[in-house]
């Protein structure tokens, strides 16, 4: 079993946890999820265990970017990356500041919907980001078309800067402060342990 980075208690979901994600041991849960039908914006509905697998080992071995398991009560619910946005994604493509750090997130498709549940699973993916002290802003670049996480965004606290031309997606470049994500969440979202 992989040791956990972060976790967080939702007082309405349970016990969130974040660990590091095993490419291989991994990679056919993660094909489940990332080539499921509303998995669409994640762009690999095509790919393979194996493309999987590779894809994210190839995230392993970057030294600007890494991908983790997020589970609640112990069960794998979604899938979140970290990444440099000065060095992957938005290289050249916007001016980086000190402490950005890079986003995106992906929830397991799910038989019967939960309320509230994407809305605990991003805000516990930003108060682990923000968990870090050198994190100062974190920064996204959805599918302009993926109005679902626009307006999940503006609900923890992100504000849209502008479009960016990307090779696979026109994208809606969006920053989030520590001090905007904790005016829009409130100081329990961000309670977590760090290990």
């Amino acid at each position: 079993m992989t040791e956990t980075v972060f976790s967080r208690t939702d007082m309405h979901l349970g016990e969130f946890s974040v660990r590091p994600l095993d490419p291989d041991a991994d990679a056919t849960m993660l094909h489940r999820w990332v080539t499921h039908p509303k998995a669409t914006f994640w762009m690999m509905q095509d790919a393979d265990v194996a493309e999987v697998a590779r894809a994210y080992r190839e995230i392993a071995a970057h030294p600007h970017h890494d991908a983790f398991v997020g589970l609640l009560d112990g069960r794998p619910v979604f899938l979140a990356e970290r990444y440099d946005p000065a060095q992957v994604e938005l290289v050249g493509l916007y001016e980086p500041e000190e402490g950005d750090v890079g986003m995106h997130f992906l929830c397991a498709p799910a038989d019967t919907p939960v309320h509230g549940f994407t809305r605990g699973v991003i805000t516990t993916v930003m108060a682990w980001l923000f968990a870090d002290p050198a994190t100062r802003r974190v920064v996204v670049e959805p599918d302009v078309r993926n109005t679902a996480v626009h307006a999940l965004n503006a609900a923890v606290g992100f504000e849209t800067v502008r479009t960016v031309e990307k090779p696979e997606k026109e994208a809606l470049l969006s920053v989030c402060t520590r001090d905007r994500f904790l005016h829009a969440s409130g100081p329990a979202a961000t309670r977590g342990v760090s290990a």
